[in-house]
């Protein structure tokens, strides 16, 4: 049995899906508050054993130790934007740790969900090294990346440590389910409704020497490569560690709405906007996820390295077979 905290959040359900597929009947949903948004949906075609609420979780893994083989802890505030940092730190990082500590003690394996935005502005690179001297360089540019860090600095100083526990460090996700986010969806579904609604895309100027409008770039993975990464590392227990998880290629904002464009069949129209000045100074122009670790460790496990989606035909799939479908829901 398999426990994904945030099971129905983005990522959550969509490794709820995946595990469905491959594990029927296997897969507990421990839900981050569905409240009265269309979370719900996400997570209605899955063949769950239970839902239980995050205030439940503690008693429920004492009533089911020797039912559990792994825990996949997505659930966390995810909001960039978030400035409650005592929320952070009691949402993020406390129940991360607690979370990490029992799965030590009980032998159960731990795969969560860590963040590029523990890069900060990437003058440190963005390598999924585990020493704290190079952990200890790192400096997030705003609270949400300022939690995860703090969480992974912890797990690789911790004592006891779960068997093959794994942080995963997500570069920009998109893909299906997503829909509940509101302002923190991608920007691909924000430049979908906005060709719908006026027929151009708007992107945010550039206030960085060197970098023209629309050109600050990022490492954009589908949300369908995250869930066959993840599959892999359950089927390979030896694995533990620290890893990045992008497509190790980043591309531009013009070039993620142009091919949202495409995928749509539209003419292209991009209009660029003044950026907020609440989040210029915290602004990433860059991000590329180093993804040597874990091609070498694909390889040393025999395993051909995954080949990832590209940026178009990403685009085309979510655009084509979920944003302009009726039942949009993986």
């Amino acid at each position: 049995m398999y426990v994904i905290t945030g099971g129905a959040g983005f990522i959550g359900s969509v490794l709820a899906a995946a595990l469905d597929a491959t594990a029927p009947g296997q897969v507990v949903l421990v839900a981050d508050w569905l409240g009265s948004t269309d979370k719900w949906r996400n997570v209605a075609k899955r063949n769950l054993v239970d839902i239980v609420r995050p205030t439940d979780l503690s008693a429920y893994l004492a009533a089911n130790r020797s039912r559990i083989e792994a825990v996949l802890h997505m659930g966390a505030i995810s909001d960039t934007a978030e400035r409650d940092v005592d929320r952070l730190m009691d949402l993020n990082v406390r129940y991360t740790i607690d979370l990490f500590n029992w799965c030590a003690t009980e032998r159960v394996r731990l795969i969560t969900a860590s963040s590029a935005a523990t890069y900060g502005d990437g003058r440190h690179g963005y390598d999924d090294r585990e020493d704290l001297p190079y952990l200890e360089q790192l400096q997030p540019l705003n609270p949400y990346g300022f939690s995860k860090h703090l969480v992974d600095k912890y797990m690789v100083q911790a004592e006891a440590v779960p068997p093959g526990w794994v942080s995963l460090k997500f570069f920009n996700v998109y893909g299906p389910n997503e829909y509940h986010k509101g302002r923190m969806q991608s920007v691909i579904a924000s430049a979908y409704r906005q060709i719908l609604k006026d027929g151009h895309v708007r992107l945010f100027k550039s206030y960085k020497d060197g970098v023209d409008d629309g050109d600050q770039m990022r490492d954009f993975v589908s949300v369908k490569d995250i869930a066959r990464v993840v599959l892999w590392m359950l089927q390979t227990p030896q694995v533990s560690g620290i890893y990045n998880l992008g497509t190790g290629k980043a591309r531009s904002f013009n070039d993620l709405a142009r091919a949202v464009f495409r995928a749509m069949d539209k003419r292209e129209r991009i209009d660029y906007i003044d950026m907020p000045e609440d989040i210029r100074g915290q602004y990433q122009y860059h991000t590329e996820a180093n993804m040597t670790k874990l091609w070498h460790t694909m390889d040393t496990h025999g395993t051909v390295p995954l080949e990832f989606t590209s940026l178009e035909d990403g685009v085309a799939d979510y655009v084509q077979n979920y944003l302009m479908k009726d039942d949009p829901y993986l």
